[in-house]
């Protein structure tokens, strides 16, 4: 649609897409805006609300970001410094979890088969660190 209504040398005469969707948005009842619905790529009579990347996720209290970590775990100079991720599987029903140790790359899988929630990927990484012969974490 916007293509169509583009006038390069005009620029009073340019529409953002924006535009033409709140317009089609605003229309009334009727069957126009039910043919102007119909030409959408969607094809939705309502506009779904888009939520901010905040509102989307809770935040953790007291989280130290990434890039704030100290110069010798950015360095992989000390051993026993672990960085940690979560798989998710189709649907979000299956689960892996990662734990690799950053100086020496030693990587160990966590089986979370039912549950990977906060409290089942915990018990998980307590349970696979049990299994070390030698602490392998940094004070």
């Amino acid at each position: 649609m916007t293509g169509s209504l583009d006038f390069p040398d005009d620029a009073e005469m340019r529409v953002s897409p924006e535009t033409i969707y709140q317009s089609i948005y605003v229309q009334g009842r009727g069957s126009l805006r039910r043919e102007l619905h119909q030409c959408l790529r969607t094809g939705r009579a309502l506009r779904k609300p888009q939520r901010r990347a905040d509102q989307r996720r809770g935040r953790i209290p007291d989280m130290v970001n990434i890039s704030e970590r100290p110069p010798e775990v950015e360095d992989r100079a000390v051993p026993g410094h672990w960085e940690g991720d979560l798989i998710l599987g189709a649907g979000g029903k299956s689960a892996i979890g990662t734990l690799v140790e950053r100086a020496t790359r030693f990587v160990m899988l966590l089986h979370l088969p039912d549950d990977h929630g906060a409290l089942a990927v915990q018990e998980a990484i307590v349970a696979k660190m049990a299994q070390l012969r030698r602490p392998c974490v940094a004070p």
